[in-house]
């Protein structure tokens, strides 16, 4: 990967580059990483937690928010949760669709979903934030909540630290990318003040191919009532 130096830019550009880079490497992101889970047991065991925590609170309907070609939608459906994935790249979605006919995929932004307010019984994002810089999170964490019903589940994986890329080449393409890692107790503190109750957040060493740190949060939604004020 080839890294550039950071310059802020708008959300909005933002968007269109992280959408533009995905649907340029689509193909070739799903067929590298088509069986990453496979050695990685540690986050088969975060995503089984995931999956327990729903069905025991009765279980519904889950998004996977950022869901790319769908390899962790499908491993939460082989795990029985009643589950659909949306992502901001068509082409990603289009991949999805093609490689698990059987679920649902959807072209949406996490950060205004086409959603029903509190209607999911849990929510996703794996590594689906990592291109959000910090001061955006509130919104994306606010969104979560407004979609979780009251005890609904989320479970967040993200890159742990503080810092950023820019990368201009991945996958086998060119690209434009901002890659952001986000210090655990900064996401915990945006988490709570959206409302959702943190039950576990764990972080890991990196494996030989990941940059740094691994985080992982496990967090539910409070009632209105019981939200935290800023």
């Amino acid at each position: 990967m080839t890294e550039t130096k950071w310059a802020p830019e708008s959300s909005s550009a933002r968007l269109q580059d992280t959408r533009a880079s995905y649907d340029t490497v689509a193909e070739d992101y799903a067929a590298l990483l088509c069986d990453e889970l496979s050695h990685k047991p540690f986050d088969r065991a975060m995503l089984a937690a995931f999956a327990d925590r729903v069905l025991t609170r009765g279980g519904g309907p889950v998004a996977e928010l950022g869901c790319g070609p769908g390899r962790i939608t499908a491993h939460l459906r082989r795990l029985e949760l009643d589950v659909f994935g949306v992502d901001l790249s068509p082409e990603m979605i289009r991949v999805a669709r093609r490689d698990h006919p059987g679920l649902r995929f959807e072209v949406g932004d996490m950060t205004a979903l086409d959603v029903k307010d509190a209607s999911l019984a849990g929510v996703c994002a794996w590594y689906s934030t990592v291109h959000t810089p910090p001061e955006e999170l509130p919104r994306v964490f606010t969104e979560f909540h407004r979609v979780l019903a009251p005890g609904g589940t989320l479970l967040l994986a993200f890159k742990a630290g503080d810092r950023h890329r820019s990368l201009t080449h991945a996958y086998g393409h060119d690209l434009s990318l901002e890659v952001h890692w986000t210090p655990p107790e900064l996401v915990q503190r945006l988490l709570t003040e959206a409302g959702l109750a943190v039950e576990a957040q764990v972080v890991r060493a990196p494996d030989e191919q990941e940059g740094g740190p691994q985080g992982y949060v496990l967090a539910h939604r409070l009632p209105r009532e019981a939200r935290p004020r800023r």
